[in-house]
């Protein structure tokens, strides 16, 4: 198939542009022509894939770059012919649009209701969301990212999408292998004592992931390590210094091997308000951690409470969650039954399942032109 994918930045760093990296290039390995319309690539991904630059225009406002990105996509796209288009962005011209967000509106569910109104009917911002958000909806195939994602957008749109193909791990790169075998040796490089029970949080986006959740809830003895660029660091120093929690909470700012990091860590915690999915708690499965995920988090549907992680119905219960892992044989448990299920959920199953999707697809336009050939 000659396919068209459309996404504003085709890097590995951000959940929806990890998918949108890791589906392409696995279609590409499938033997389609890939061809990308997007305005930032990392030039190691883009090996056979043939590049449409987007222009980068309204960088003042992040809405009005958005709006500018669908337009110049649409007029480009129309110059060419494709047998399925794939956007990953809010578009106006595409076969399937794949949902990474939730919608505009359940952002302001829980707003006062004075704040609602002046955002929903006074912002010219929002209104431009909701335009971009609508003509989303419209495209003909819609794919959620998660189970939650899909209710919400069946909520808050009255449109429910069709499919459902959550993200996936590579499970050749984060496995239970890999990190029994080298968590000793990276434990004593790192200077982390045998006994010490270490949590992990990884996450940009501080204070929606759950931080100020967390920090709270660790345990006498516990040592939490933070991964991600995350936002109001001196908030957050000052939370850490008023718990009195400096000496065992690390802020260790990006992080390109995951991989070590889910290798030390004893436990992974995703204490979101809401997440779409939370590809962290996958990639953590798949390496044998013992993981809390969020009831607001996508990812929670693939956990089964006690067997193959726990699951946090409110911040109240994640201090008792904690202490429960301090029993090495608990954590072992789940991280097995854990790297099962994340074997299941792999990148390449959920490229197999795109490209079944889009056959099907190509199959009834094709079969539509010969209809309208034939009258």
């Amino acid at each position: 198939m000659r396919i068209a994918v459309v996404v504003k930045r085709f890097v590995t760093t951000g959940g929806a542009e990890k998918y949108a990296v890791e589906i392409t290039r696995r279609l590409l390995r499938r033997g389609h022509e890939i061809h990308l319309y997007a305005r930032e690539v990392d030039p190691l991904l883009m090996a056979d894939i043939t590049h449409h630059p987007v222009p980068d225009r309204l960088k003042f406002s992040s809405v009005l770059n958005g709006y500018s990105f669908a337009k110049d996509v649409a007029v480009m796209l129309k110059q060419d012919s494709y047998d399925i288009i794939h956007s990953h962005e809010k578009s106006f011209y595409q076969d399937f649009a794949t949902l990474h967000t939730f919608p505009y509106l359940q952002g302001m569910a829980h707003m006062v209701l004075l704040k609602r109104i002046d955002r929903l009917y006074l912002s010219p911002r929002a209104w431009l969301h909701l335009y971009l958000e609508k003509h989303q909806y419209k495209t003909p195939y819609l794919v959620a990212g998660s189970r939650s994602l899909q209710a919400d957008v069946a909520v808050y749109s009255q449109i429910e999408p069709q499919h459902v193909i959550t993200p996936g791990v590579d499970s050749s790169w984060f496995s239970a292998a890999w990190s029994k075998a080298n968590r000793a040796a990276i434990r004593q490089a790192r200077g982390i004592d045998d006994d010490q029970l270490l949590v992990l949080f990884a996450g940009s986006d501080f204070k929606r992931k759950g931080l100020d959740e967390l920090l709270p809830a660790l345990g006498a003895g516990m040592h939490l390590a933070v991964v991600g660029r995350g936002e109001r660091h001196e908030h957050y120093r000052r939370l850490v210094a008023s718990l009195g929690l400096t000496a065992r909470v690390h802020f260790e700012g990006l992080c390109e091997q995951m991989r070590e990091q889910y290798a030390v860590a004893d436990v992974v915690v995703l204490p979101a308000r809401v997440e779409a999915f939370g590809m962290v708690i996958l990639e953590a499965m798949a390496s044998g951690c013992a993981v809390i995920a969020s009831q607001g988090a996508g990812v929670a549907a693939l956990i089964e409470h006690g067997v193959n992680g726990l699951i946090m119905a409110s911040p109240a219960e994640l201090p008792g969650l904690l202490d429960s892992l301090r029993d090495p044989a608990v954590r072992y448990r789940l991280g097995e039954h854990a790297s099962k299920t994340a074997a299941a959920h792999t990148w390449d199953n959920a490229a197999e399942a795109y490209e079944s999707l889009f056959a099907q697809v190509l199959a009834t336009k094709k079969t539509t032109n010969e209809k309208i050939s034939a009258r």
